[in-house]
């Protein structure tokens, strides 16, 4: 049986969690955990040390290693003696911060999540681009579905940790526009503050508590059932300027929820033209014409989005592409 490693460093573990258990499923697989020392003197120096000791171990003993983030552990790793091939996942941020720094002639495959974010690598690495392929997020169809859901309330939802590139801020003005329009609406923002984005996060609680909307916006934190808190959500919202594929917008399509985007790139390949915004007037619109809706007319939305979430964004579909990208790596 072929080994293969897997890297994700001090990224998010998060959505690559079932990929990962499936892979290992069909090959060996070890994970990278470099030993972190903690000496009251050259500490620094040696985790550097250590972690660039146990990244050449991975390329020596491994015939794939799988990079979950294009960023700097496949920067280091493309530029390392190695007898592993290289396979990584790019979702977006890694094009600008993370892409120029690492020697694209030393690896084997670019899966991206979008043909649009596709697009531009292959416009900003052509020599690159026929290692490029697209395979889309997932999430779990038996996890994420429609069953328990309450009557209409009028809650609009985002999932989300609350930084500038979420555009909750914004969010917050669009929902005091549509309460003095007179519409009943709940927002219920879940998702906590990372770091780095505090000033950001006290900007956005108190711009709630200067426009007087404590009674109707919830603030939940991190979200530990996120299945349960979509039950609760009639619209969620993505109202990002940037998004790689954002899988909280996947599960919520999949849940029931009717879902609305702002077009940031590659949102036309989520949901229906009709699904998406550009300004604040355009997604109040879109919102009072759902809240207008009869009940039979919402679920019929509701189901075309849970039938786009089925036909493209089955997560054991995720795991087969990117399984199978893995072993056509294999076979090379």
């Amino acid at each position: 049986m072929k080994r293969l490693g897997l890297l994700v460093g001090e990224e998010n573990w998060t959505h690559f969690r079932d990929i990962a258990d499936d892979l290992s499923s069909h090959y060996r697989t070890s994970v990278y955990r470099p030993r972190v020392h903690r000496w009251p003197i050259l500490n620094e120096r040696v985790n550097v040390w250590s972690r660039r000791s146990a990244l050449r171990d991975m390329l020596r003993r491994n015939d794939v290693c799988f990079f979950e983030w294009a960023s700097d552990l496949l920067m280091t790793a493309s530029r390392l003696p190695r007898k592993a091939a290289l396979v990584t996942r790019l979702h977006s941020f890694e094009l600008y911060a993370w892409a120029p720094l690492v020697d694209w002639a030393s690896v084997d495959r670019v899966i991206l999540l979008s043909e649009a974010i596709r697009r531009i690598f292959a416009d900003t690495y052509p020599a690159q681009a026929s290692k490029a392929v697209v395979v889309s997020n997932g999430v779990s169809l038996e996890r994420f579905r429609p069953e328990g859901r309450r009557a209409f309330a009028f809650t609009v939802g985002m999932l989300c940790g609350i930084s500038p590139v979420k555009r909750v801020y914004e969010m917050i003005l669009t929902h005091y526009q549509l309460r003095c329009l007179g519409h009943p609406v709940h927002l219920h923002v879940g998702g906590g503050i990372p770091s780095g984005d505090e000033r950001y996060g006290a900007a956005v609680h108190g711009l709630v508590r200067r426009l007087g909307l404590g009674e109707s916006v919830t603030f939940h934190g991190p979200v530990a059932d996120t299945p349960a808190w979509l039950r609760g959500i009639d619209m969620f919202v993505s109202n990002s300027y940037w998004e790689g594929q954002q899988v909280a917008l996947l599960e919520a399509m999949a849940s029931g929820c009717y879902c609305l985007s702002h077009g940031w790139l590659g949102a036309d390949e989520v949901l229906p033209a009709p699904n998406l915004y550009t300004t604040e007037d355009q997604l109040i619109g879109k919102i009072v014409e759902y809240a207008g809706m009869s009940e039979a007319e919402r679920g019929r939305r509701q189901r075309e989005l849970r039938d786009v979430a089925c036909a493209r964004f089955d997560l054991d579909d995720t795991k087969r592409r990117i399984r199978e990208e893995v072993a056509a790596v294999v076979r090379q």
